[in-house]
């Protein structure tokens, strides 16, 4: 009985420390009505004076004062040396409404992923009453109003930090792996607009985010955390061989799995079949209706962690920059999808194979700026080393059943059996090795450039059957595209007379021929584990490079 009782204690108090935080601003925002009523009814002598202004000095050495404040002090510095030095959350020193918003909103930061607490300074509170207590001691009430103004200036800026810029910034955690062009909001510009001292497109003054693909993923995780406090999902046993109008003891599961409404009986109707093929289509499997293995792991991943992976995503969605480009490429990593925007609406989408976990494809954004017709496939030196060096020594002839030249830097065919395979190092190696164009070729028939530092880029291949696959991991880290003439065609729409038929003539002549896009587009390769479409359906995807687990680690942590 004393272990139930010390068990039961230890819920509570760990109950009541999740809940203190919400309630120390739910007190704070009380105090503030409370001041705020009481202000407007105060002498006239307050609201008569000129808004007083503070010392560098004096914001400075109170930010810095606060461990939890500290990061912030170049924002606050900018703020206020903008607005110069005036207080910013009083008018005719009665507080702004937007003080009140600020932590109404900080009360519900839960719903963001994000924790409350981490936001309470521990003298607000303190300080609204401070302030009310002295609106008759005019010294004493300038000095707490100093000392208030500050503080919900340095709480801004913790609060949006977060918020805006993500609880874990990539450039600042080498172990993120993200290289996508950064966020650059200005904080200090943000806060401005909150109180209404400047205009902006993003929707900073209602405390918004900036993307409605994060918006979408906040309700998602509203509606994952009410299944979560209902008790969360049945576990399903898989039954392959279930054929429909079959009877099994797993429908109920199933039913209450996919939120079907309970019934009699324990068929596999045409309505648990229908709901079964959604649930795989909308989780990237084939949707046959077979309760195969695959499909039951994932209907059995506990809503514990389907929420912690909305969590991460959403905090990707903080790193993304404020708006994309009218037009862009955007490939999705564990989506094994590429999808093209025009003036921000999605025009061609397609399925992609990308790299090997050992040669996962890297996350970052540049910009296209060729496609290359027929293209020549320069073999990278790791697999010179790796794969071919080992055959070409024990077969001189290997290269020529692979339809493969050695030439120098000009183009000058070099005898392979020249080589020395067994010596070659990566700083001696001063040949390029590459396969001719033509059906063999790994590149296909069309490669899209962007260049940049991981020699990454877009291509077709010879292998199409491999784009049937659920799971498409197999380059080396370069991404092949499944409709390659297509998206050729879109991408050469403006570049000259690049018609389908002229990309086809083109390419049958077997010579590379490279051609610049008349004007270079973004390209967005990206990680998203999780997302909600604009129907409600949220699609999860499994962690295929570990990411996920890498920023868990530093995100809840």
């Amino acid at each position: 009985m004393n272990n139930i009782t010390i068990t039961e204690n230890k819920s509570l108090i760990n109950a009541f420390k999740k809940c203190s935080g919400k309630i120390f601003i739910f007190l704070t925002v009380l105090s503030m009505l409370s001041f705020v009523t009481s202000c407007k009814n105060s002498s006239t002598r307050f609201s008569d004076e000129d808004q007083q202004v503070l010392d560098s000095t004096y914001y400075i050495e109170y930010i810095k004062s606060d461990p939890k404040l500290a990061d912030q002090l170049h924002w606050v510095k900018s703020f206020y040396r903008a607005r110069k030095f005036e207080l910013a959350w009083f008018k005719k020193n009665t507080i702004v409404p937007q003080a009140e918003k600020m932590l109404e909103v900080i009360t519900k930061a839960a719903d963001e992923g994000l924790d409350p607490a981490d936001y309470r300074l521990a003298d607000l509170d303190k300080l609204f009453k401070e302030l009310k207590a002295s609106k008759r001691d005019f010294d004493k009430f300038t000095e707490i109003q100093k000392e208030l103004d500050v503080a919900l200036t340095g709480t801004y800026f913790l609060w949006a930090s977060d918020y805006y810029r993500g609880l874990v910034v990539p450039n600042e955690n080498k172990e993120i792996e993200w290289d996508v062009k950064q966020n650059k909001i200005r904080l200090d510009g943000a806060l401005m607009t909150v109180l209404g001292e400047r205009e902006s497109q993003y929707p900073y003054e209602s405390f918004s985010p900036l993307h409605d693909e994060y918006s979408r993923l906040k309700t998602s995780l509203a509606e994952y955390r009410k299944i979560q406090a209902s008790g969360g999902w049945p576990t399903v046993a898989a039954s392959p061989k279930l054929k429909r109008l079959q009877s099994s003891n797993v429908i109920p599961a199933i039913r209450k799995r996919l939120g079907l409404p309970e019934v009699e009986g324990s068929v596999y109707t045409d309505e648990v079949f229908e709901a079964v093929k959604q649930f795989q289509a909308v989780q990237g499997l084939k949707p046959d209706g077979v309760l195969g293995a695959e499909t039951v792991r994932i209907m059995n991943i506990p809503v514990n962690e389907r929420i912690r992976q909305i969590i991460l995503n959403m905090e990707r969605w903080r790193w993304i920059p404020r708006s994309f480009e009218p037009d862009y490429l955007l490939v999705n990593i564990p989506e094994y999808k590429l999808y093209v925007y025009e003036e921000g609406k999605e025009k061609l989408s397609m399925n992609v194979i990308v790299g090997k976990a050992i040669n996962s494809t890297p996350v970052f954004s540049d910009r296209m700026e060729n496609v290359v017709l027929s293209p020549y496939w320069n073999v990278p030196f790791s697999i010179i080393k790796e794969e071919l060096a080992p055959k070409i020594i024990s077969n001189p002839s290997y290269l020529d059943r692979l339809d493969m030249e050695v030439v120098t830097a000009s183009g000058e065919q070099i005898n392979p059996g020249s080589i020395n395979w067994n010596e070659i190092t990566e700083d001696n190696w001063k040949y390029n090795l590459r396969r001719r164009p033509g059906p063999k070729n790994d590149l296909g028939d069309v490669k899209f450039i962007f260049p940049n530092s991981n020699n990454i880029y877009l291509h077709d291949t010879p292998h199409d059957e491999l784009f049937s696959q659920a799971e498409r991991g197999f380059s080396h880290g370069c991404v092949r595209v499944e409709k390659p003439i297509e998206l050729a065609e879109y991408l050469l729409r403006n570049s000259g007379n690049w018609s389908k038929s002229q990309i086809l003539e083109t390419i049958s002549k077997r010579e590379e021929k490279q051609v610049q896009l008349k004007k270079s587009l973004p390209v967005y390769l990206v990680y998203f584990t999780a997302w909600t479409d604009e129907n409600g359906k949220v699609h999860f995807r499994d962690d295929i490079y570990g990411h996920d687990k890498t920023l868990a680690e530093h995100y809840f942590n």
